[in-house]
């Protein structure tokens, strides 16, 4: 017998949906913010030049650590010895960025956010998707998304080396006599001056604390990361979600881990605010400090 075919009243197929809501501003919006940062950050690693400002401590975030490069801030001189020439055109940001946004990549929110607005899969809930079957996560490539817990301590890492870029930009290189001091052994552009006059001290006298609209973003940077990277839910579980219980004093937890579960849960309450704006704020220091070396937008120090 015949069993009778249910038909949807909103039908079937991508975007079929009974919602009368504005469903597709969310996905659309966020594809947009996803989609431009990764252009920007992109083009900004490969330029290679304007990451830092003559005569401050500033410094791109998409530069930080600068392992090898043109600039005061390089821990080795030049490009590394095995850089060959096949490859693209040295940069610094070449070497590290790959690391911050490999833990965005596979963090869960982000996963949540590409799915939906650029694979549009599944483009909103109680809407309708373009494919027919569903794979999960189980197979390659989306199977490596599960390394997230490892990115997760090199993200750590980086937290304290920006909060350090942070400080530092409050730091202010000066001369004996007070006068700022402007290593001019280095071009902004990334070359090195062939005026320079090496009879001329490459290093600051001392330094003096400072404020501008630059440091201030550099400072707020580490720390919309902090609240993105200690809200993870990889650390949530790290340091009480293998707990059956955290009371203390029979042996099956402690107050500590209580503690350090309840800090990462309440960020994770925000994770994807700290997620989507610690995103905008790295790319927006990486352009003040970008335009600020070019001479286009002027520092805005105020003491």
């Amino acid at each position: 017998m015949n069993q009778p075919t249910a038909t949807l009243p909103q039908g079937t197929g991508f975007g079929a949906t009974m919602r009368k809501d504005n469903w597709w501003i969310a996905p659309i919006g966020i594809a947009l913010l996803l989609l431009s940062f990764v252009v920007y950050s992109t083009w900004a690693a490969f330029v290679g030049a304007y990451y830092w400002v003559p005569g401050t401590n500033y410094l791109s975030p998409f530069y930080s650590p600068e392992l090898w490069g043109n600039s005061p801030h390089a821990i080795w001189p030049g490009q590394p010895s095995w850089w060959a020439s096949w490859m693209p055109p040295f940069s610094a940001a070449l070497l590290i960025l790959g690391l911050p946004a490999g833990f965005r990549l596979t963090c869960y929110y982000y996963r949540k956010a590409y799915y939906r607005s650029i694979w549009l899969d599944p483009v909103a809930c109680a809407v309708g998707e373009p494919r027919k079957s569903y794979l999960g996560e189980n197979a390659l490539p989306l199977i490596l998304w599960n390394i997230h817990r490892y990115f997760l301590y090199i993200a750590i890492v980086f937290v304290f080396l920006l909060t350090y870029d942070g400080i530092i930009a409050h730091m202010f290189p000066v001369n004996a006599d007070g006068s700022p001091f402007v290593n001019l052994k280095f071009l902004a552009d990334g070359k090195i001056n062939p005026a320079f006059d090496s009879t001329l001290p490459a290093v600051a006298h001392h330094h003096v604390f400072g404020m501008s609209l630059v440091s201030l973003v550099l400072m707020l940077n580490p720390i919309l990361i902090a609240g993105y990277t200690f809200g993870c839910h990889s650390l949530r579980h790290i340091v009480g979600g293998r707990k059956d219980c955290f009371a203390g004093g029979d042996g099956c937890g402690s107050d500590l881990h209580f503690k350090a579960w309840s800090l990462v849960s309440l960020l994770n309450r925000n994770h994807a605010v700290f997620a989507m704006s610690s995103l905008v704020v790295v790319g927006l220091a990486d352009l003040v400090v970008r335009l600020v070396a070019m001479g286009i937008m002027p520092e805005c120090r105020f003491f």
